[in-house]
């Protein structure tokens, strides 16, 4: 038996499909924002570490920043 694209969304298999892609489409969009957050986060400690005068040596083992990075600032 063959489906057109109009009776093949109206399977219940489609819609469970749909709805896990979509599902997990949010999920990777709260992981994705979550890490930029955190990144975030932490170029905000090495600037504020740079600014109190802290060693980059020192920033860099406390955030996992690169010496680059930290210079950038």
């Amino acid at each position: 038996m063959m489906f057109g694209l109009t009776e093949w969304k109206q399977t219940r298999f489609y819609q469970e499909v749909e709805a896990e892609g979509i599902q997990k489409g949010i999920q990777q969009g709260h992981q994705i924002g979550y890490q930029e957050g955190v990144q975030q986060n932490t170029i905000e400690i090495a600037r504020s570490c740079k600014q109190q005068g802290l060693d980059i040596e020192m920033i860099m083992a406390i955030t996992k920043l690169s010496r680059e990075e930290i210079e950038a600032l």
